[in-house]
């Protein structure tokens, strides 16, 4: 089924229900298809930790450095 942006936008329950039910729904502008009406997937949990071992971050990573402090601060005095 297709349907225009402003059809859309008064029968949107009807829509959601249509799709909810299997029906596939197009919603385009001017005739011409833009989106489609899609039930949601829920995404799985993130997953934490999935890098670990995989990067190196050296020991020195968030010391300051010197000649970045200077284009941030100025020569100090």
């Amino acid at each position: 089924m297709i349907v225009n942006v402003s059809e859309a936008k008064a029968q949107l329950s009807r829509l959601i229900d249509l799709v909810y039910h299997g029906e596939s729904v197009t919603i385009a502008r001017n005739n011409l298809p833009l989106v489609d009406l899609v039930p949601h997937k829920a995404r799985r949990k993130r997953e934490l930790g999935t890098l670990k071992g995989l990067i190196d971050i050296p020991d020195d990573f968030d010391d300051d450095d010197p000649e970045i402090n200077r284009m941030y601060y100025g020569e100090a005095k």
